[in-house]
């Protein structure tokens, strides 16, 4: 009879107990965590609490908790979701041991979506104004070590006529350079070297309130081979080259205040905050044409504050200490493939740059970005070193030890860019002195001041780049000054979503459509560019394209440009087009591509 009566007694308590078992070891049934869970933002653990003796409303709520734990939402926004879930304010750990299944009837009602429209133009650089989202990255790939990575990439064909291009490249430089023989030197090329692959990173840190991303990306713009086994098909064979690669370090102190620091080598902080949207990307419309920019190895430190409002207004200073360059060649080849150039480094400063971002909703019509206006400056030093056995002899016994003369690059850039639901457009002005580096300033980028001097003679820079020069200054040896030469430029471009604009079905093929308009200058300082020695001063383009994204995959593109280089008629020696001494030398370029993103 005991034995009976235990045997009741623990069956009665076990068939209790059942489906408080059930629900503690139940997997995951919520859609939504399940897939998180598989995208690795939340563990099974944290699953399990969420859904544990809950109902839906009372999971749902504690999904917002815990995604604002992890930085994935702000305060804000959780207190959407808790006001439309009618939220009771449930943290994690908390779990209720009242749970009572929701009434289907009390269900709120699926509220239809918003109408699908064809997205405005987008800038090609929009600035992030913001720290990223922990976990944010939704992976193709996980290593051990936990770093995530996702990949992307671009691959473009083009098929390019020029006009006339007499230095033989398949993409356009000032014209000045060289002559063009008896007509104007044109060309056909077929490029196939537009490859571009990358990977963004992202390490989850145990700090909730710390974001660790990081991005790689290289290209095949780069030289050809030149080994004997290569001399034939070199044309085929160009190299892979770094474009970016950079590791950064974010901090939320709160939903409004951020900090950031950047290091590795990403776009300089100067005047390569806007580019135009270009079909020619070797040079993204063209060195010495008004698109100033360029890449370097740098450590930026910046700040993110959110103002809010209905503009949703955000600001963000920077400040970067950057590699010195200046782009210099030296006449040296295995110096050139050694350092590239030496100068920069040789004056023992960092550069120095900073730039400040401005943030705001202009439109606030579905699918167009924010409105952006950004000022930026930057300034280098550089020296050129003559060793004591190149000092020439006749100033020996007044520099027995070498001699050392140098210069500054200063500048500064205002740019905006202001999307609309109509119409983008996106522009840059920039000034300073030797922005050669940045590929403006027509590619010139310093000159000795012989002014006053007698008695010259020329020695060569420990590097081979330079030309110094030693004189007399009233019986007295000297060493000419360097000047930089001083330029200023920029470009505007508007950008037309035409499928959007005549109304086209989003899911339709006829939803990629966009147009760009396009001019830019370049110019260096007449009288400067006369003391360097150049023989042109001054580069604009006129250009136009048309894009038309079959789907999310293949773009098909045709971008026509009228490329202009003006000489200064008071150089005295015209250079040659067509054979004849020429003020202006001009190139119609027509370029049509293919391009495959991934």
């Amino acid at each position: 009879m005991t034995f009976y009566l235990r045997f009741g007694v623990l069956l009665i308590i076990a068939l209790l107990t059942f489906p408080i078992a059930i629900a503690q070891t139940e997997p995951t049934t919520d859609p939504l965590v399940k897939v998180l869970v598989t995208k690795g933002v939340l563990t099974t653990e944290e699953a399990r609490l969420i859904t544990v003796n809950a109902s839906p409303a009372e999971q749902r709520d504690r999904l917002a908790a815990l995604l604002k734990d992890k930085g994935i939402i702000s305060a804000e926004e959780l207190e959407v979701v808790r006001a439309r879930t009618g939220g009771i304010g449930t943290g994690l750990p908390v779990l209720n041991a009242d749970y009572k299944a929701a009434s289907p009837a009390k269900a709120a009602a699926p509220q239809p979506s918003s109408p699908t429209v064809n997205a405005a133009v987008a800038p090609v650089r929009l600035l992030v104004v913001d720290t990223p989202k922990r976990e944010g990255l939704i992976p193709d790939i996980k290593l051990g070590t936990g770093a995530r990575l996702k990949l992307y990439g671009i691959f473009k064909t083009s098929f390019i006529h020029d006009s006339s291009s007499p230095q033989g490249n398949d993409f356009p430089l000032p014209l000045l350079a060289a002559d063009t023989g008896p007509n104007d030197s044109p060309e056909f090329h077929v490029r196939a070297r537009g490859l571009r692959l990358g990977a963004n990173f992202e390490w989850i840190d145990p700090a909730p309130r710390t974001v660790l991303t990081g991005k790689i990306e290289f290209d095949f713009e780069g030289d050809f081979t030149r080994v004997n086994n290569r001399n034939i098909t070199s044309i085929r064979s160009s190299q892979p080259s770094l474009r970016l690669a950079w590791v950064r370090i974010d901090r939320r102190f709160s939903d409004n205040n951020s900090a950031f620091v950047l290091f590795g080598q990403d776009w300089s902080p100067f005047a390569s905050s806007t580019m135009p949207n270009m079909i020619e990307n070797t040079n993204f419309g063209g060195i010495g044409y008004g698109a100033a920019y360029t890449r370097l190895p740098q450590a930026r430190f910046g700040f993110i504050h959110k103002f809010g409002g209905s503009r949703d207004f955000r600001f963000s200073p920077e400040i970067a200490i950057v590699l010195p360059a200046f782009g210099d060649l030296p006449t040296d080849v295995a110096n050139q493939l050694a350092f590239g150039e030496r100068q920069g480094t040789d004056s023992q400063q960092p550069g120095v740059q900073g730039r400040a971002v401005f943030q705001w909703q202009l439109d606030k019509a579905a699918n167009v970005a924010p409105a952006q206006f950004i000022v930026s400056f930057e300034h280098a030093r550089r020296r050129a070193i003559v060793t004591a056995a190149n000092v020439p002899a006749a100033f020996r016994s007044a520099f027995p030890s070498g001699a050392e003369v140098g210069s500054s690059s200063n500048g500064y850039s205002a740019e905006f860019q202001l999307p609309t639901h109509f119409v983008t457009v996106v522009g840059k002005y920039y000034n300073g002195s030797d922005l050669r580096f940045f590929l403006a300033g027509q590619l010139l980028s310093n000159f000795n001041d012989t002014a006053g001097l007698t008695g010259t003679a020329t020695a060569a820079s420990i590097d081979g780049a330079s030309s110094v020069v030693f004189g007399l200054l009233n019986g007295v040896p000297v060493v000419a000054p360097q000047r930089p030469v001083r330029a200023q430029g920029g470009f505007v471009q508007v950008g037309f979503p035409l499928s959007r604009i005549f109304d086209a079905d989003p899911k339709g093929r006829n939803a990629g459509w966009t147009a760009y308009l396009y001019y830019g200058d370049d110019q260096a300082t007449a009288r400067d560019a006369r003391r360097f020695g150049a023989r042109g001063d001054r580069s604009d383009l006129f250009s136009g394209n048309i894009q038309y994204k079959w789907n999310q995959w293949v773009t098909f593109a045709y971008e026509q440009g009228y490329y202009r280089t003006r000489a200064d008629f008071r150089t005295g020696l015209l250079p040659l087009f067509r054979g004849v001494p020429s003020f202006t030398t001009h190139n119609i370029r027509s370029e049509f591509a293919a391009i495959f993103t991934f």
